[in-house]
Formats: C-alpha cells, sequence, structure tokens
C-alpha cells in the first residue's frame, strides 16, 4: 500500500503535545509589557536592583515585593525536576518532590523525533509548573567532543544539525507551560576536568560551524528565555561574561532579550562579569558553605560600591533587571499560569516511550527478538540490571515514585511463563577488578538457561548519595578511559562464551571499548540511561513488543585513539589551556574525512524490519534543494525508519568534511507500506563558513545529495549543480 499521509509517532505522545495549551511566543518586543517594565524599573531604588541581579538562596534569587516582583526560582534538571532541599543544599527528605525520571538527553536525542522533543520538555515544563519553578535548568546541548567527558549523558551529540533540531522542540515544550528553559552551558564546556577555568581555543570556524549553530537555534528558532554560561574561559575571558560570545554573539547577532545567568560559582570577578554580559549571579555561596553571606557575591555589595563611584553605569544594571523582569512575564510570573500536572501515569507513558525509541540496537545476528513461546529460562546477569540510576550523575538527580530496572522489566515481561534467575556478576566499588567467584556463578547460570542478558556498561558513580563518589558519567569528574570497569570484560567473555545466545546490554552515555568481546556477541543494545520505565522499555524491545528504532548521535570508536580530539587535538590540555587542533572535523567528520573505521558509526541503529529506498528526485534553484524519494518497509514488522541526508561538497576553496548532516525525519511504516518522503535543503546546507573572510559563503559548483539509514549506509546518491 501506499501513503503520503505524515506519520503520527504514538498516540500517548500526540494526546499529550495536543493536551498543552501554547502559551510561548519568540522575542519580539511587546510594547504593552516593554512599557510596565520600565515603570517598575523606574520606581526601584538601586538597591533593589543590585538585589535581583544575584541570588539569595541555593536556588532562587530575590524579587521586590513592595512592588509586587516576585522571587526568580531556579531548578535542576534537564530530564526531571531534581528534588527539594529548601534554600540550602541539604535534601529535605520531607516527600511530595517525586518527579517523572524521564530519559537522559543523549537517550532523547537517539529517538531523532522531534515531536518527542516537543513532547520530553513539556512534561518537564508541567512538572516544573507544578512545584513552583520558574526556570527549569535545561536543556544542555553541549558538543559531544570526547567520549570521556562525564557530563555526555546530558548532552545530545556530536552533530550540531541534529543537536539543533531536538533542542528546540525541548525548549518549546518546555516553555509552552508558562516555564523558562535555561539553555546549557554556553560554550565549549566539553570537558569536566579542570572545567572551572580552562581555556579553549578554537578556530572561528570551528565555532560558527560546530559549537555555535546548536546554540542559535535554541535562541532564534527556540525563543529559549534564559542562557547558562559554561564554566570554563574562551580565548581568555570567562564564558560567563565573554564580550564576544554574550555581547557580541548572543545578544548583539541572535538579538537574544532574556537573561544570561552564570552557572554555579561561575563568576570571578565584579567589574568584568557586569560589563562583559552576565546578568545573573548563582551559586557562589558554594564557596561560603555552611553560613554563606549573599551579600558578599559579587554582584552584591561589591557590584553597588561599583556604581556608586562610577565605575559602572547604573544603567549596566537597569539592563540586567530588564532582562529578568521581560523573563518574568515571559514565564507568567505576573499572571496565573496554566494548571499543571505531576508525576502522572501519561508523564511515565511519555517516559516509556522516548525509551523505547531512543534504545539502539547495535549488532543482531538472529537472537533478537525473543520468541516468548520458545523460552524457557532467562539469566539476566549484571550489576546494573538491577541497579537504579535516577539519583546520580550530579546536579541533574531526579526522585521519582518508581524506577523499572532491567531486571524488573523482564520479570514483568516475563511473567509466570519463563524463569528469570539473576546473577550480580560484577560489583561496583572503588578499584574493583573482575570476581571470579561472581563470573562463575554468571557462567552457571548462563549454560542452564536458554539466552543470557548482561547489563552493564557505565555508571552514575558509587554512592549516588555522595558528591565525592561521583564517577564515569557524572558531573563534576570524567573517565579515565572507555575500558569497562568492575572486570565487565571477563565478565562478558565468559558469559559468551557459556551461551552463544547472549544480548550485552549497555547503560551509558557513549561510547565504551568493547574490542575484547564485541566480534563474539550476537546482539548488543545501547540503552543510554532510559529513565524511570526504561527496564520495561527495554523488555518490550528484546521481546519484539517494541520494533527498535533509535539510532546513534555519536560516533562509537574502536579505540579511544581513534576520537579527534585525542588524535588531531588536545585532551584535556595542559593547566592552562586545551587546543581544539582537531577543528571542523568532529565525531563522523573526522572518521569519514579520514578513512578512520569506527565500530558503530554515527546514525546507526538496527531493526527487526527492513526499509528500501527507491526513486530520487531533486529539484534545485539557485541555492536550496528539495528531494523527493519513496521509502518502503519491506519486512513483516510495523516499525521506524530514521532518513539521514547529508551533503557533500564536490570542490571548496578551504576543506570541508566528506559529508555532513544536513536533514533528517523519523518515518513510521506498517509492513508492506510506502511513502513518499520529501525534505527541504535551504541554503545554509550548502554553505560553510570562510574563516578567512568571516562569512558564510555559498560557493556555486557540483554538491551530492546522500541519503540514508546512517553516515554509513547510504541508499540514494544525487549529484546537484548550484
Amino acid at each position: 500500500m501506499k501513503s503520503k499521509v505524515l506519520p503520527i509517532f504514538c498516540s500517548v505522545t500526540l494526546c499529550l503535545a495536543l493536551s498543552i495549551q501554547s502559551l510561548s511566543a519568540q522575542w519580539a518586543a511587546d510594547p504593552s509589557v516593554e512599557g510596565k517594565i520600565a515603570e517598575l524599573v523606574k520606581k526601584m531604588t538601586l538597591e533593589e536592583k543590585i538585589s535581583m541581579i544575584h541570588a539569595n538562596s541555593s536556588f532562587t534569587s530575590a524579587g521586590v515585593p513592595r512592588l509586587g516582583i516576585p522571587e526568580l526560582t531556579t531548578s535542576d534538571g534537564p530530564h526531571g525536576v531534581r528534588p527539594e532541599h529548601g534554600r540550602d543544599w541539604v535534601l529535605d527528605n520531607k516527600g511530595g518532590d517525586s518527579s517523572t525520571y524521564l530519559p537522559v538527553g543523549i537517550t532523547l536525542a537517539s529517538t531523532w523525533n522531534t515531536q518527542l522533543g516537543y513532547a520530553f520538555g513539556a512534561v518537564l515544563g508541567q512538572e516544573a509548573n507544578f512545584r513552583g519553578k520558574d526556570v527549569i535548568l535545561g536543556p544542555g546541548i553541549n558538543i559531544i567532543r570526547t567520549p570521556l567527558n562525564g557530563r555526555n549523558f546530558e548532552y545530545m551529540s556530536e552533530d550540531p544539525y541534529l543537536i539543533s533540531k531536538m533542542a528546540v522542540g525541548y525548549i518549546k515544550g518546555v516553555q509552552d507551560q508558562g516555564v523558562s528553559a535555561s539553555l546549557k552551558h554556553f560554550i565549549a564546556n566539553n570537558q569536566e576536568i579542570m572545567r572551572s577555568g580552562i581555556n579553549v581555543e578554537m578556530s572561528d570556524r570551528a565555532l560558527r560551524e560546530i559549537y555555535l549553530p546548536g546554540f542559535r537555534a535554541a535562541v532564534v528558532e527556540g525563543g529559549v528565555n534564559t542562557v547558562m554560561g559554561a564554566y570554563n574561559r574562551f580565548r581568555g575571558e570567562y564564558c560567563t561574561y565573554s564580550n564576544l560570545l554574550v555581547n557580541q554573539i548572543l545578544k548583539g547577532e541572535w538579538g537574544f532579550r532574556g537573561l544570561v545567568m552564570s552557572d554555579w560559582g561561575a563568576i570571578h570577578d565584579t567589574k568584568e562579569a557586569l560589563l562583559g554580559g552576565a546578568d545573573l549571579e548563582m551559586g557562589t555561596d558554594l564557596s561560603m558553605l555552611p553560613n554563606p553571606d549573599f551579600s558578599k557575591f559579587y554582584f552584591a555589595d561589591a557590584a553597588l560600591k561599583l556604581v556608586r563611584n562610577g565605575e559602572v553605569s547604573e544603567s549596566v544594571i537597569d539592563d540586567k533587571v530588564r532582562r529578568i523582569l521581560r523573563v518574568m512575564f515571559k514565564t507568567h510570573m505576573f499572571a496565573n499560569r496554566p494548571k499543571a500536572t505531576h508525576a502522572t501515569k501519561e508523564h511515565a507513558e511519555l517516559a516509556r516511550k522516548v525509551a523505547e525509541e531512543g534504545i539502539t540496537l547495535l549488532k543482531n545476528k538472529g537472537v533478537l527478538p525473543f520468541n516468548k513461546s520458545a523460552l524457557k529460562t532467562i539469566a539476566v546477569i549484571g550489576a546494573n540490571a538491577n541497579r537504579e540510576n535516577a539519583m546520580g550523575g550530579g546536579s541533574s538527580q531526579v526522585r521519582p515514585r518508581y524506577e523499572i530496572t532491567p531486571l524488573k522489566g523482564l520479570q514483568n515481561a516475563a511473567g509466570n511463563s519463563i524463569g528469570v534467575v539473576f546473577e550480580q556478576g560484577y560489583t561496583i566499588t572503588k578499584n574493583a577488578t573482575a570476581d571470579k567467584e561472581l563470573i562463575r556463578k554468571a557462567v552457571e547460570a548462563a549454560k542452564k538457561a536458554d539466552v543470557a542478558v548482561v547489563v552493564g556498561g557505565w555508571i552514575h558513580g558509587y554512592d549516588y548519595s555522595k558528591w565525592d563518589e561521583n564517577a564515569y558519567d557524572t558531573e563534576g569528574f570524567d573517565k579515565a578511559s572507555l575500558k569497562m570497569p568492575f572486570g565487565q570484560d571477563e565478565l562478558i567473555q565468559a558469559v559468551v562464551k557459556a551461551n552463544p545466545n547472549t544480548v550485552v546490554v549497555l547503560y551509558g552515555g557513549g561510547a565504551i571499548d568493547m574490542m575484547a568481546w564485541e566480534k563474539n556477541a550476537k546482539a548488543i543494545i545501547q540503552a543510554g540511561y532510559p529513565g524511570m520505565e526504561g527496564g520495561n522499555a527495554l523488555a518490550s524491545i528484546l521481546f519484539g513488543d517494541v520494533n527498535p528504532s533509535g539510532k546513534l548521535t555519536v560516533t562509537f570508536p574502536k579505540t579511544l585513539k581513534d576520537i579527534p580530539a585525542h588524535k588531531l587535538g588536545e585532551y584535556p590540555g595542559d593547566s592552562v589551556t586545551v587546543r581544539y587542533n582537531e577543528d571542523i572535523f568532529v565525531g563522523y567528520r573526522y572518521f569519514d574525512t579520514y578513512r578512520v573505521k569506527p565500530l558503530f558509526s554515527f546514525g546507526h541503529g538496527l531493526s527487526y524490519t527492513s526499509y528500501q529506498y527507491t526513486k530520487p528526485l531533486v529539484a534545485t534553484t539557485d541555492s536550496s534543494a528539495v528531494l523527493k524519494f519513496t521509502l518502503e518497509n519491506t519486512g513483516a514488522r510495523g516499525g521506524a525508519e530514521v532518513v539521514q541526508v547529508y551533503v557533500a561538497d564536490r570542490k571548496s576553496s578551504l576543506k570541508r568534511p566528506a559529508k555532513e548532516l544536513k536533514a533528517f525525519q523519523k518515518v513510521f511504516l506498517q509492513p508492506g507500506e510506502s511513502r513518499e518522503v520529501e525534505m527541504t535543503l535551504d541554503r545554509s546546507a550548502f554553505s560553510y563558513f570562510n574563516d578567512q573572510q568571516g562569512k558564510w559563503v555559498l560557493e556555486p559548483g557540483e554538491f551530492d545529495i546522500l541519503i540514508g539509514s546512517s553516515s554509513s549506509d547510504l541508499r540514494l546518491k544525487k549529484r546537484i549543480k548550484l
């Protein structure tokens, strides 16, 4: 059958999206609001203005009660509202602060589904609204430059185009609930080691082509209300108050009219920060605990003194206050917000849907899906199989009402008809190595079972209640290597040998070294951190109730030395500076251009069905192209294919990557169904930033349009001339 109807991705998500009242607006000035803001600023004393530009507790900044201006209340985090801890840093543990634990950023992006991006943001915004938050501190969209970065799990991709499309939906979803999103971390927070001052050096071309596009899209297309500066320096200036980044690019070129807040403790000089574009200082109290004095913030008494002695004009303070008030009006803080729901069944269903579409099947040699009627026993092996992750990762911790682990999900799916046996396999402790006795027990269980599922990979740390116990995928720390910790290589090798029908499930925010066992494993799944319903989602995929459709948003290398940041650039840099010598050749741009074969390519992800691409047509103008082709599900199962469109410039004045992602679409098809897919490539798809001329250019010539299922699985090719 043939259809041209646009795909609907899921009834749950569609209903959720349609039920949400659209409230957001772009940053065009509203004369009536601007008039109200001007009147409020005119009535304020200098002291009241100063009080508004710095924190007055761990996550709030002051209002002006006599003028009816409320406090501004912020909260982490990017995949769920953080547990309550009042005005200090100690968790209240009083109950009532459960939130939906959504899949993390990299798992959301692995859906390649922009509609899910919006629905995800809508759940987050509704729950932040319900909990009385004005600003939710997300999304995090820093480029994944190295797989060692501990915070990659919060981020989305190595590719700026994919980030742009997913971030815009997320932001609109949040802000349509009357809550502001906070775009972070602006910019180049690509490592946690030495993050508080490492100076990043990169070319203008890398800045414009790789590291800025996601942020620009979030501001210009997404209309994000607030931006959070990064801890690190950029070309010698702290990012939070870099004149180039904040004043010239963000507020100048892009016309951003919202507020720029510091990351917590990211301001180090009063005058530089006031003049450099920072509007709101947060988190400086972290260096004053246990008895912080908020008058000692850089934007408090010290700022007041600079204005009074004439070193800084009061107009600088006025601009910051106007920006804060503008966000307050856009966040409905002076009016009734829409009603919100919290930790509902529908929100949990959305979390599961994101997990189902984000979990990625990397390899399958006939093991999956499981035939439920033919199984009597499943051996579930690995400490990650029964480990909850919601409260891990640092500031992004979430306290859900429940969390379905992989073990619990498989038990739910198996019911009473299939026996599920669990063995721990390895121990999660500092400096743990392979435990021979645990491996022996795991092997025995695998031998007796019809199939084995080993759940391993990364973790957020050892004891999630202690900051200094954070490790691997977490804020504040990077990984030491890509080697699997806790003796997992030895465990997987032994289990795969004992039972060839073994599926390896990997948790984590990106790549891990699989070279010790990948060739012998028949099936591998990348789960990311799939949220509170992750175990159920995983089981649905293993048993074939859900056809996997996730795609990698980063390249999985064979070894760490193949990563361009390590091969061509620097990581982590010296004690002062890290130089991005790999330039624009980040991720697949490097692997494809320099012909380095990865273990799993960017955009890769398998399905239980098959898709055929035919009948490509391309119509061009002087600077754009419209392409059409037919996509058919030629298999026996319904599923979704992420169609990816790459552009290759045949000849350019400056060296360009072999190809670059410039469009994608997730298409849902039933068995035998075909659909004509139409996609448009505008001028930006063919342009690059010429740093010799200091501008974007489209050089006339020939371009190849490459259409396929991943960056290494290209099915159609059309050459055009512009």
